[in-house]
């Protein structure tokens, strides 16, 4: 009969945690992912708001420099 003791147990966390690992990362840069990661990076340059409030600081600031 086999004895295991808490390292191997401890072994075989080590290797399912890294499994669940792996998958996560295959997961996440699979080719079926691409589309709606390419969304999420242009999100922070999709908001017109912020970008109209930028033109107006920069506006702002150069107003302020000349007086």
């Amino acid at each position: 009969m086999i004895q295991m003791d808490i390292n191997d147990f401890r072994g075989i966390q080590t290797i399912l945690v890294m499994l669940v690992f792996f998958g996560i990362v295959w997961w996440a840069y699979s080719a079926h992912r691409k589309k709606k990661n390419d969304e999420a990076a242009q999100l922070p340059f999709d908001d017109d708001e912020i970008a109209e409030r930028t033109v107006q600081q920069e506006k702002q600031d150069k107003t302020e420099k000349k007086q």
